[in-house]
């Protein structure tokens, strides 16, 4: 073999080494990044896992269509509703009907469930305040007292309340006022009551109270009503079906969603790439594929809510899954103001774009300059004076009843 032929076959199998190296370093590169094992406190690689996952279960969010839609705004524009020169103020409650539970009370059906373990403790300017109203209240519920001829057990009370909890697609509940304490609770067994009072919610993300709805709410009132050999004081349909319109027009027209996207730079991310870096910022899963949580200090709704493709979490090989992009969500009244959602979901969000090399954008992908990000906050603080205005302070049960 001549000098020629020789230098000819080493150059070949350089070069296909080269290729295959540089094929090898490519495949590498895009690979989506994979999430990496933590040393534990013995300084071994372990596992990193903050929290109890156990207990964790996901918050409901009911968004179905129409009525007041929370609006998922991109940070480029957040319609923010001016006030109204006049608001309608609702009547103030009887005193039976503004009863105000104790702290740790479960939230009425329909509320979200709540995170019981905070992760970060509340400005200590801002406290968050302790919340003390009734499962009913006036504000954004038709009530209507039952007065029996004596005195009710908790049982027989329950076998004669209405099997269904709702009204059409409105919240319905039954009350009673329990003969030993003087409160007013949901019925159960063991108490003895002597009054009750049944209410339907005037308006949620569905839309407003309608005739229909508030005919079948009377419907089931009459009917426990006529059970427990009581006499019942029902409102009336037109005067509470117009408060129910604007209670929705003013919901209408402060309920707001504010949404980040965060983009791969270069190479995507795996699913548990995502959660551990997720994780490092308190975040945890929830029951549905690609969602995890940033619980509040309050407990109740999260304070954020990160989605990516649900697909890609459920996949068999989770290292090989592939995600470019990932949602970051605020939902404006469900968060009380004190907590500072708006500075989290920014410390979130630039927390991510730093370990995950990522891009911060709008909803349609478009990155995100610092000059259109910062006016937002001024925005927030007007919405939320002007839900502090009509009592329905974002974060509260209340809001978080109507904005559901």
């Amino acid at each position: 073999m001549s000098t020629l032929q020789i230098s000819l076959a080493i150059l070949g199998v350089v070069v296909l080494a080269l290729i295959v190296a540089y094929n090898t370093w490519a495949a590498r590169r895009n690979a989506p990044k994979r999430a990496q094992p933590e040393e534990d406190e013995t300084g071994q690689p372990g596992h990193h896992q903050p929290y109890n996952l156990t207990e964790r279960h996901e918050p409901a969010l009911d968004l179905s269509h129409g009525g007041h839609q929370p609006e998922p705004v991109g940070p480029q524009t957040m319609p923010m509703a001016q006030a109204q020169d006049h608001v309608h103020d609702v009547p103030p409650a009887p005193e039976a009907q503004r009863r105000e539970p104790a702290l740790g009370e479960a939230a009425p059906a329909g509320a979200s469930a709540a995170f019981t373990e905070p992760t970060f403790a509340a400005p200590e300017s801002h406290p968050i305040p302790v919340e003390r109203r009734p499962n009913l209240d006036s504000l954004i519920d038709a009530i209507a007292p039952i007065q029996p001829e004596h005195v009710i057990p908790g049982e027989g009370a329950l076998q004669v309340q209405p099997t269904t909890r709702r009204a059409g697609s409105k919240p319905f509940r039954i009350e009673g006022l329990n003969q030993a304490s003087r409160q007013w609770e949901p019925l159960q067994a063991g108490s003895r009551y002597t009054a009750f009072q049944a209410g339907v919610q005037l308006a949620n993300r569905v839309g407003a109270l309608n005739e229909i709805e508030f005919s079948e709410f009377v419907s089931k009132v009459q009917a426990f009503a006529d059970a427990v050999s009581a006499s019942v004081d029902l409102p009336d349909m037109l005067q509470e079906v117009a408060r129910a319109r604007e209670l929705d027009q003013f919901a209408s027209e402060h309920d707001a969603q504010l949404t980040f996207m965060l983009r791969a730079r270069q190479a995507a991310w795996s699913p548990g790439y995502v959660m551990q870096n997720a994780a490092r910022l308190g975040f945890v899963p929830l029951s549905m594929p690609g969602r995890m949580a940033l619980p509040s200090a309050a407990g109740g709704q999260p304070l954020l809510v990160l989605t990516y493709d649900a697909q890609a979490a459920m996949a068999e090989d989770l290292d090989q899954s592939a995600i470019r992009e990932l949602l970051l969500s605020l939902d404006v009244p469900q968060v009380h103001r004190s907590e500072q959602p708006f500075a989290r979901l920014r410390e979130v969000a630039d927390g991510l774009c730093h370990a995950m090399e990522g891009v911060l954008c709008d909803q349609n992908g478009h990155p995100l300059p610092v000059s259109v990000v910062e006016p937002i906050a001024a925005d927030l603080e007007h919405l939320y004076d002007q839900l502090d205005s009509r009592e329905l302070s974002a974060g509260s049960m209340l809001a978080r009843r109507l904005f559901s």
